[in-house]
């Protein structure tokens, strides 16, 4: 018997328990269903609660899930003079109990009712649900980011490298998976069935991780291109395959998009363990591969390049760059060849400048630098008409970026940026800072 089936076996069992109830607890309310869910302690009544929980949380609508979510914190956080007693314990008596009794005290009860929600055999994807439509209150409600932080670190234990499976995903693959490949992509759109066809063909590959509670449902994805060379342009990989062209020998593998696709597990890396992984099957697979590098967009360049032409004080911008600069505003700029050429110097340096100077605390402000660099590669090259999409043009002005993991030096190179906050970037790329 499979662990789902089970699972909904003793749901099963448990819902006939409460069926034969004088207390029919699947008519109380989801605030009197997790009072019985926490205080129950029967595996079968336990599972069934939890599936009472779930069902009445899909139930509700956008204004009742933000009064369930207000309850998770009045009814459901950590008591402070429980937490100042045990501390006082504590610090008169160091022993094993008493800090067992503080951390007990410092656990927000709404861990524990997560934990048994989770018995429900669909809870882990009700959770992550449940953490996708949290996010939606954040902004209005400070509050409730005592909430996410308690699901974030849940679901950070449960969606930990040891239980995801990675998978191929070629045209053989189910069309259920498929279709959410195309629904999920979100660094270069894709618009239907053709798209998709192209970025699985013979010279494309593509990977997924899976999680054994969410079964078919992606948790992230990259797309690789089997190329000759770097590519520096983004929309020669998307197009399609030219007839009678036979194309040069592949000697590097081109990761053009990496794709989130659980919004509930926001803030839980995945991709540098993906990439890695990934690069393990290409070597298994084609040996002939000798570069491993990115066409990585730069996608906050362009508002950080509006913020510093409105700060009339810049020192990286004249008046005369000033002037050109507003350019990049005029619809199709980059199809006037004069103006393009004019821009391209001014651009270069200053998306140069911003991915190795520009930062958040000690790291680079930009996000898609931060992942790769953390994850050991270096800035290799900047790449001008990039990426001449709408998209392309609005975040970074068309320029993407190639971080090459050079596996000899991926282990040092994070070292580096860890311990020293060092941007590794190649000879090349270091020509467009001076």
């Amino acid at each position: 018997m499979s662990f789902n089936l089970w699972m909904n076996s003793i749901a099963e069992a448990g819902r006939d328990l409460l069926r034969r109830s004088k207390d029919n607890k699947e008519d109380k309310d989801i605030k009197a269903l997790c009072i019985d869910l926490c205080s129950n302690k029967g595996e079968a009544m336990g599972t069934a609660l939890a599936c009472a929980v779930v069902n009445a949380y899909h139930a509700m609508n956008e204004k009742q899930q933000l009064a369930f979510f207000k309850l998770l914190v009045s009814d459901y956080s950590p008591n402070s003079d429980t937490i100042l007693r045990c501390a006082e314990a504590y610090k008169a008596d160091t022993s094993q109990k008493n800090l067992q009794a503080l951390d007990n005290a410092v656990e927000p009860p709404r861990q524990q009712l997560f934990r048994r929600i989770n018995m429900s055999p669909t809870g882990t994807p009700t959770l992550v649900g449940m953490r996708a439509d949290l996010q939606k209150h954040l902004k209005d409600h400070e509050d409730l980011r005592a909430v996410d932080n308690d699901l974030k670190h849940l679901l950070e234990s449960w969606f930990n490298r040891g239980f995801l499976k990675i998978r191929s995903i070629d045209w053989k693959t189910p069309a259920h998976i498929l279709e959410k490949l195309i629904a999920y992509e979100a660094v270069h759109e894709m618009n239907g069935w053709e798209d998709l066809r192209r970025r699985l063909e013979n010279d494309r590959r593509c990977f997924a991780f899976f999680h054994p509670a969410l079964e078919d449902e992606p948790l992230i994805f990259v797309e690789v291109a089997l190329t000759h060379g770097l590519a520096t342009a983004v929309q020669p990989l998307l197009a399609p395959q030219t007839n009678g062209q036979k194309p040069e020998p592949a000697d590097t593998a081109i990761f053009y998009s990496i794709s989130n696709c659980q919004e509930g597990l926001k803030g839980i890396s995945f991709g540098n363990f993906l990439i890695k992984q990934v690069v393990m099957e290409l070597q298994h697979e084609l040996p002939q591969l000798t570069q491993f590098s990115t066409l990585s967009p730069i996608p906050t360049f362009c508002r950080w390049l509006h913020k510093e032409l409105d700060n009339k004080d810049s020192s990286l911008i004249n008046s005369k760059e000033r002037k050109l600069l507003a350019q990049i505003d005029l619809e199709n700029w980059h199809q006037d060849a004069a103006l393009a050429e004019t821009l391209k110097p001014v651009l270069m340096r200053l998306s140069a400048h911003y991915l190795h100077n520009e930062k958040r605390g000690a790291a680079p402000l930009d996000p898609v630098a931060r992942f790769h660099l953390g994850n050991g590669a270096r800035i290799e090259q900047l790449n001008w008409m990039g990426d001449t999409s709408k998209n392309g043009l609005k975040q970074s002005a068309s320029i993407l970026a190639n971080y090459l993991y050079k596996l000899n030096k991926v282990e040092e190179n994070h070292e580096a940026y860890i311990n020293d906050n060092v941007v590794a970037c190649s000879k090349k790329f270091k020509t467009l800072l001076d």
